[in-house]
């Protein structure tokens, strides 16, 4: 697992393999199986997780039991909150593996430490943080003023690798649509090609 956290890092920022071992520590392996939870509505979220192969989700559950997917993690991206783990309040997410998915965890501390650690980390850091921003910004117009093929296609730029590696029904609530309107929109496109 951690040669696919090198070769993020490193394309992200000088890194050497020294540097790296310093920091192999700070993060706890774990394999996850489909369907297990990483974290609990109301727990306080203790860890950020880099997913090396798999994909996991975040999403709440409305007061009817409804299911909102608020993002999707696949290989090489991080998911976690933020919110939770640096106020230790507890968390409104639910974060479960969608298929089986190895990860690396990391507590707010180890990130402190990394930022300490690796000088290139830091901007590495705010950058990704920056872009994260962005694209929820981006994210929310699109739910507001997009319709339901306009936010497809944005959802495959997006998650290109997981369209279809991820049930329909997790899309549709993630694009905060029916899974009916979301295969209505599939059909039609196969019918362009």
């Amino acid at each position: 697992m951690f040669e696919v956290l090198y070769k993020y890092l490193s394309q992200r920022m000088p890194l050497t393999l020294q540097e790296f071992d310093s920091v192999q520590d700070l993060f706890i392996p774990r394999s996850m199986n489909k369907g297990e939870l990483l974290l609990r509505e109301g727990e306080v979220a203790k860890y950020g997780a880099f997913v090396c192969k798999g994909c996991l989700r975040s999403y709440v559950v409305d007061d009817k039991g409804k299911e909102h997917v608020i993002q999707f993690a696949p290989e090489n991206w991080w998911l976690s909150d933020i919110e939770s783990m640096t106020y230790k309040k507890p968390s409104a997410y639910f974060m479960d593996a969608i298929e089986p998915t190895e990860v690396l965890l990391a507590e707010m501390s180890s990130f402190q430490k990394m930022l300490e650690q690796l000088p290139g980390f830091a901007e590495a850091f705010r950058s990704g943080q920056q872009k994260h921003t962005a694209a929820k910004d981006k994210r929310i117009v699109s739910s507001l003023t997009g319709d339901a093929e306009e936010k497809y296609r944005e959802f495959l730029n997006k998650y290109p690798t997981i369209a279809q590696r991820v049930p329909l029904h997790m899309i549709a609530s993630y694009l905060g649509i029916s899974p009916e309107t979301l295969s209505r929109v599939r059909k039609r496109w196969s019918v362009k090609k």
